[in-house]
């Protein structure tokens, strides 16, 4: 595949990545988007288990920026996005209590199938391993017109030539910390209603999820997400994290029964812990943009935002 000297190569195609190149095609200027999975949509990830989806990424979104709230109006005409719930329950050493917030989203068939929607009207070819990124800017040695990078900074890190220094001391700048997301199957429903729990001072966990609830169908299926402490332990070897978070998880909700099956998903780059400040993308002199949840709080709404923000930024550049 060759890059068209005129167009944009975006590398990732999660929700970033993929705002970035909506806007890019909106504007008429050739962009390509380059996905190393199978898929697209990044850690708005969801994968299925007996026939039905699971998210194993991001586990919910907010919306109150106008604009994001305008394609979250999209989603809900496409019957993509139900309202889910505004409160959710927080476990600390005081027992469970009530916390309310803003009302969260799900998607009825994962959280994936929110960007595939975006990702229709652009150009995505997926199982695409970009090595890497030089002055020109060139992608894999091939010259192009700039380089949008929507990934986790270490990950973008990986790709950067070294002459690149401001794109460089961006993403060594932001922190990442990891996290295990562990799918559970159970034979029944057996937890009382809780929609989502915030689980504070816990060696385990960090959040669980009804995903029966939060999918709308009842299934009998919880999602928990790690502290990044114990994922850091686990990073080897993911699996062998099972039996400690269904355990934690039982002992939580007090469960009398095994899950069926435990799926173990390791996110070594989860969630931003230091950001650029100040900025909703990365845009230098040498045509190479940054976007995502590191230029802000970690939201999908972030992401979206730094992602669109990019590529206006381009287009402006560009046309």
């Amino acid at each position: 595949m060759t890059v068209d000297r005129s167009g944009v190569v975006v590398v990732g195609a999660g929700i970033a990545g993929t705002a970035c190149a909506v806007e890019l095609v909106r504007a008429g200027v050739p962009v390509q988007v380059r996905e190393r999975g199978h898929v697209c949509g990044g850690r708005m990830a969801s994968k299925r288990f007996g026939g039905r989806p699971a998210d194993i990424g991001a586990a919910y979104f907010t919306a109150d920026d106008p604009d994001f709230t305008a394609v979250v109006e999209q989603w809900r005409a496409a019957g993509l996005v139900r309202e889910w719930t505004d409160t959710f329950q927080s476990y600390d050493r005081d027992g469970r209590r009530d916390v309310p917030g803003p009302m969260r989203f799900a998607a009825p068939r994962g959280l994936r199938s929110l960007v595939e929607h975006l990702a229709s009207a652009v150009p995505v070819t997926v199982d695409r391993l970009v090595l890497t990124v030089e002055p020109g800017p060139t992608v894999d040695g091939q010259p192009c017109a700039a380089v949008a990078l929507a990934m986790p900074g270490p990950q973008a890190a990986l790709l950067l030539d070294p002459a690149l220094a401001d794109a460089t001391r961006v993403v060594q700048a932001q922190g990442w910390s990891p996290t295990m997301a562990a799918v559970l199957r159970f034979p029944t429903r057996r937890w009382p209603d809780f929609r989502g729990a915030f689980v504070n001072d816990h060696p385990v966990l960090g959040l669980v999820c009804d995903d029966g609830d939060r999918r709308g169908d009842g299934a009998p299926v919880l999602v928990a997400h790690t502290v990044a402490e114990f994922a850091a332990g686990h990073l080897a070897q993911p699996t062998g994290a099972g039996p400690a978070v269904e355990q934690a998880v039982r002992d939580l909700l007090s469960l009398p029964e095994q899950a069926v099956d435990v799926h173990v998903h390791r996110w070594t780059y989860a969630k931003p812990t230091a950001h650029t400040a100040g900025a909703t993308h990365h845009l230098d002199a040498d045509g190479i943009g940054l976007a995502g949840d590191a230029f802000g709080k970690p939201q999908v709404q972030t992401a979206w935002r730094s992602g669109r923000d990019l590529g206006r930024a381009l287009v402006a550049r560009l046309t």
